[in-house]
């Protein structure tokens, strides 16, 4: 009951109501929840037509190169067979996984539609994920023609063919938009505190603690969040006068709010001064000539 009364209050001041954790959700050891986002299907297939279209030309290239008149006048018929397996097996097996074992799950398709294949913990794959996903695009992708990854991905809610069932793994979607983060001012029931508070003496390492924490609540569970306010809020009162009755957080918006305006007025203040000395600093004694 506590830690729902301190997530709707906060809420208030983070300016978004505080989201419960879903079951795909990753959390980290700080307890924080990390919005790891699923590649979609659409992605998905130009991802594999772009790695598999270059791995098909390659594969084609290498054909051409191993059935040309100067080879087959060296070797014999049985031989270019067993040529044409080995490129076969290498271009579709041994390839693939190379180029995901090396770059961590970025292969060129991945790289054009801005995801990477991740394990479902989120960390980086290896050599086994990277063979098992190849060893099966063989079966779902190459000979099916895509059709068992297609239903397998259609179905799945973060779009997994097989491979990546087996393998454990899914494709994470890394490219998203730069969003501004929100400038909020104080809080409402502390108007008339920052009127009066004296937030000088806070040292600049932990007030960048403090806009830190502001910036990253929404992500930490109800319980933790509460924790690092209380946390912060009590190393931060030894630096405040008057230090109000209120929740932790309001307390550090506030104080974070207080600390940034006033740092603007300040700021602003210098930039006008500097402007009205202009003439003076840049101009030449008595009116020397500029020749």
């Amino acid at each position: 009951m506590q830690s729902e009364q301190h997530a709707a209050s906060v809420s208030a001041v983070a300016g978004a109501p505080v989201q419960s954790l879903q079951d795909d959700e990753l959390i980290t050891g700080e307890a924080v929840a990390l919005d790891l986002r699923p590649a979609d299907f659409v992605l998905r297939a130009a991802g594999a037509l772009i790695d598999w279209g270059c791995y098909i030309v390659l594969f084609i290239a290498a054909m051409l190169v191993a059935s040309s008149p100067l080879l087959a006048s060296v070797v014999d018929e049985a031989t270019l067979t067993s040529i044409s397996v080995v490129l076969l097996v290498l271009f579709i097996v041994v390839l693939p996984t190379v180029v995901e074992t090396i770059t961590q799950g970025r292969s060129l398709g991945k790289l054009a539609i801005g995801a990477r294949v991740v394990r479902d913990d989120g960390g980086s794959i290896g050599f086994r994920h990277a063979f098992i996903r190849s060893l099966l695009g063989v079966v779902e992708i190459f000979m099916t023609f895509g059709g068992i990854a297609t239903i397998t991905a259609l179905v799945h809610p973060r779009s997994k063919r097989l491979g990546d069932l087996i393998a454990g793994t899914y494709s994470q979607h890394e490219r998203v938009a730069k969003a501004d983060p929100p400038v909020y001012g104080v809080p409402l029931p502390l108007t008339e505190w920052a009127r009066i508070a004296d937030v000088a003496q806070l040292p600049p390492r932990l007030a960048r603690r403090v806009t830190q924490f502001l910036r990253q609540a929404p992500g930490h569970s109800p319980d933790s969040r509460h924790r690092i306010s209380q946390d912060l809020a009590r190393e931060a009162a030894a630096f405040v006068s008057p230090v109000p009755d209120c929740d932790p957080e309001l307390f550090l918006a506030a104080i974070s709010a207080v600390r940034r305006d006033r740092e603007y007025r300040k700021l602003r203040a210098e930039r006008d001064r500097l402007a009205r000395l202009e003439p003076v600093l840049t101009g030449l004694p008595h009116q020397f000539p500029d020749r």
